[in-house]
């Protein structure tokens, strides 16, 4: 077995690298000084370099001007945004993007994605339920009426919401399926409050009160909603390992310059074990993102709802295991919910004071680690997550 990865993956690092390269984590006020949030919108500037460069459109097939690469190439290119704390939705509207490609209808594929692959339409996702502690799909109801769908209930901390044209909505129907509706911003029926973020990003609270929802904006499809949700939670990883990475670089630099009795305080024993640990927790973080990756990789390609190529070796016949797919994803989500929080908790003690400075762009990293710790999950829930699939699915 061959797992480095391929020529494609490894390009869209370099690009991604490329443009990410200049971006500075401080170009926004920082959150602590800021009563609101920090910024009313993303960055649209970098969102635009992301487009030139081809980063939007990697998961899309050729055929609306994609590269047909797979949830690795993402990671793989979100690990690089985390770096620099890039704002940007780039997580969310890939993801929604493909979740459109491979289960949406061939009109609506048509008019969205290669849009989308430019950066012309931006899509977020609903995805934390009406507290951000219940399954998403259970805060809206959805009822058919005619050849138009009927949405009731309330998202909590949609993500890019006051930016993005579109809100991918998760929704539960009478007879217990979930559809995904297409909701633009703005639509009637529909009131977008404010919230902010722990990292002083601006979310939305999601309130829709009979909003009509053409048929031809819902993705009836079974299996739809859990595809993206995964493929969120994965996501989610690789950004809280970028930001890891980033920050143990941070602190190693600093210990490595700060003395104390004439030394190096990085030379000291309690603090090379406490800088190894952290170590330790980025590499659990990024075996178990990487297997996660890999395993929706290869279910797309098994199904054939997916081009992308993988890691080579990872043939899709080998994808099998006695847990499904979200098994893997909620062992990664775990290791990247209480991985990060060790890895900046320790960064700000090595730092001293310093961490705690304003002027000094750690406390964001801490910041946005907290938003990432609890997005789509706290690593509570997917222990319960995981021990209810360890439960239907003995291992032996």
């Amino acid at each position: 077995m061959d797992f480095t990865f391929t020529e494609e993956q490894q390009a869209a690092v370099e690009a991604s690298a490329a443009v990410f390269g200049g971006v500075a984590p401080d170009g926004v006020p920082s959150p602590a000084l800021t009563a609101g949030a920090v910024a009313d919108d993303f960055d649209r500037a970098l969102w635009a370099k992301l487009a030139d460069a081809d980063l939007l459109s990697l998961l899309l097939d050729p055929a609306y001007g994609g590269a047909g690469l797979d949830a690795i190439a993402l990671c793989l290119v979100l690990r690089e945004s985390a770096k620099v704390l890039a704002r940007v939705p780039l997580l969310e509207s890939t993801a929604a993007a493909v979740t459109v490609q491979e289960y949406g209808d061939e009109e609506t594929k048509a008019g969205l994605l290669a849009r989308a692959g430019r950066g012309e339409v931006v899509l977020t996702v609903a995805a934390n339920g009406r507290t951000g502690h219940e399954p998403a799909e259970r805060a809206v109801t959805a009822r058919r009426d005619g050849d138009v769908w009927t949405l009731d209930g309330v998202q909590t901390a949609v993500a890019w919401a006051h930016g993005a044209d579109l809100v991918v909505v998760p929704a539960h129907t009478d007879d217990g399926r979930t559809l995904l509706a297409l909701v633009p911003r703005g639509h009637e029926g529909t009131v977008l409050g404010e919230q902010v973020s722990t990292s002083g990003e601006r979310l939305g609270e999601l309130r829709l009160e009979s909003a009509r929802i053409p048929g031809g904006q819902v993705i009836e499809a079974e299996g739809a909603w859990e595809r993206l949700r995964d493929l969120l939670t994965t996501g989610t990883c690789a950004l809280a390992l970028g930001l890891g990475e980033r920050v143990l670089r941070m602190t190693s630099a600093y210990t490595g310059k700060r003395e104390q009795f004439g030394f190096p305080v990085a030379t000291f024993q309690a603090v090379a074990v406490q800088a190894a640990d952290r170590y330790i927790d980025l590499r659990a973080m990024e075996a178990t993102l990487w297997q996660a990756a890999w395993r929706i990789s290869t279910r797309a390609a098994a199904t054939g709802t997916g081009t992308g190529g993988t890691a080579k070796g990872a043939a899709a016949g080998t994808a099998g295991g006695a847990l499904p797919v979200a098994g893997d994803v909620a062992v990664a989500k775990i290791w990247a919910s209480e991985g990060v929080r060790r890895v900046v908790q320790t960064a700000q003690h090595l730092h001293g004071g310093f961490g705690a400075d304003t002027e000094s762009p750690l406390h964001r990293y801490h910041a946005w680690a907290k938003h990432l710790e609890l997005s789509l999950g706290p690593a509570a829930a997917h222990e319960e997550a995981l021990g209810d699939l360890l439960a239907a699915h003995p291992l032996g």
